[in-house]
């Protein structure tokens, strides 16, 4: 598959844009683990043509996590534009437009899936987003605002129109939010569409290597995101990867797991500082399905998730890897 002239080889993974998850230590290690396309957290461009700081920090890439793609939302055509050349700047692989994001606080401003209420508009700013940067623009979106408006199959032939080079469609409506199943069956649609020639990208409950590999197979999505299911499991990639290539996959050792999540902890606290590292990586020390099924956890999850040190979190971390997981 190639955007542009990226071409990130065949059937590849991409790490889904996250708030709050996406950070240059989590991309970098997923991208080790085998993700072959990374994303920035979510750009406000209002924010960031503010030039506030805690926004312009997210355009900062790594050269280890290339190819990579910031990601940017916004409501107007001017501000979209400016964002778009001050991330251009930031020296990003793509750049990509976030017409998907369903939260309130967006969407009912008019930007992220909130876009899908006035077409007119997002293919005006997409357009003039295209025209403003030298270098591959996409977007990802939704399969529309609700269940009696899924536009997404003419969407994404208007998108095309406006340049794009890549659209990634998350599965469900806007007024879904992340409830339900996802629909790949309307990404399919697109995909088979004849009049798309861009590379589609298939999001929504990838969450094992056998579905990732459905997903390609069943309907001929040229990339699969992944998104909630790497949070606290960024080896997900390499156990997609390997079950796509080869249809088996090698257990990983528990010990190997836990090393990631240490090095998250350690590269959190590292770039933020101890109080706020610790508080930023327990959605990942939450989510992680490396604890899950373990009898009488509940008593230990409590306190790793309570831990305001990093001395208290290792002890903990320590006594469950020494005393508690199994070794495979």
């Amino acid at each position: 598959m190639k955007i542009g002239k990226i071409n990130l080889g065949e059937k590849p993974l991409l790490l889904a844009p996250m708030e709050d998850v996406t950070d240059p230590s989590f991309r970098l290690i997923c991208k080790e683990q085998g993700a072959d396309m990374v994303y920035t957290e979510f750009v406000s461009c209002d924010a960031l043509i503010r030039n506030i700081n805690s926004t312009t920090r997210k355009l900062h890439i790594q050269d280890a996590e290339r190819p990579a793609a910031i990601q940017i939302y916004g409501k107007d055509v001017d501000t979209m534009v400016e964002a778009a050349r001050i991330a251009e700047a930031a020296n990003p692989d793509i750049l990509d437009i976030n017409f998907g994001c369903p939260v309130k606080k967006v969407a009912s401003k008019g930007a992220g899936a909130g876009m899908l209420r006035d077409i007119p508009k997002m293919l005006e700013i997409t357009a003039a987003v295209v025209k403003a940067v030298n270098i591959p623009v996409t977007v990802k979106t939704r399969l529309g605002w609700d269940c009696e408006n899924k536009i997404i199959v003419t969407l994404a032939e208007q998108l095309q129109d406006c340049g794009i080079q890549a659209l990634s469609i998350h599965g469900r409506t806007r007024s879904q939010m992340y409830t339900g199943e996802a629909d790949w069956t309307l990404i399919e649609a697109v995909k088979r569409n004849p009049r798309m020639t861009i590379p589609i990208i298939g999001n929504g409950d990838v969450t094992t290597p056998e579905r990732a590999r459905e997903c390609f197979e069943r309907y001929g999505v040229d990339g699969v995101m992944v998104g909630r299911a790497s949070i606290g499991a960024p080896w997900v990639f390499r156990e997609m990867r390997e079950f796509i290539d080869t249809g088996s996959v090698t257990p990983i050792p528990s010990s190997e797991k836990m090393a990631l999540l240490r090095r998250q902890i350690n590269e959190s606290i590292s770039r933020i500082d101890e109080i706020r590292g610790i508080l930023h990586i327990r959605r990942h020390l939450a989510a992680t399905p490396l604890f899950k099924g373990i009898p009488n956890f509940r008593e230990k999850r409590i306190a790793m998730l309570q831990a305001k040190t990093f001395a208290e979190l290792d002890e903990i971390l320590t006594d469950i890897e020494t005393n508690i997981l199994p070794t495979i």
